[in-house]
């Protein structure tokens, strides 16, 4: 099985909301958290319920228990093998808040698009060197 690399989604004025997030744990759940995201980049795709969960439009959630509290971390696949964590928090309700999972598909999408600039920027830069 092949390993993917796991990349902390960084907003543009280079803030991290999953790396803020994962610091603001307990000391236990933090371990358990992080051992799930090696777990996930070993076994990617191949992962099911209830360790990961689609939540909607290519946004996934790595879902961690200790104790009584559930930590979410929403992520999603990238060209070149790569898994973005985007951001996440402690579930206290039994219905997903519908803000975390907009902030996620927000920071998806401005990864994408600036993903995009830059391999234009790119390209443009290597045909400026071709000339």
């Amino acid at each position: 099985m092949e390993k993917y690399e796991i990349e902390l989604y960084e907003k543009e004025d280079g803030s991290c909301p999953v790396a803020e997030f994962l610091d603001e744990l307990e000391p236990k759940m933090w371990a358990k958290v992080t051992r799930n995201i090696d777990v996930l980049s070993e076994h990617n795709l191949n992962l099911r319920e209830p360790l990961v969960k689609s939540v909607e439009n290519g946004i996934f959630e790595l879902r961690t228990q200790s104790g009584n509290n559930i930590a979410r971390v929403f992520y999603f696949f990238f060209i070149g093998k790569k898994i973005i964590l985007t951001n996440g928090f402690i579930k206290k309700t039994q219905k997903m808040p519908r803000k975390y999972i907009e902030l996620a598909l927000a920071y998806k999408a401005d990864y994408v698009q600036r993903g995009e600039k830059n391999e234009m920027g790119r390209l443009q830069t290597e045909e400026v060197r071709e000339s």
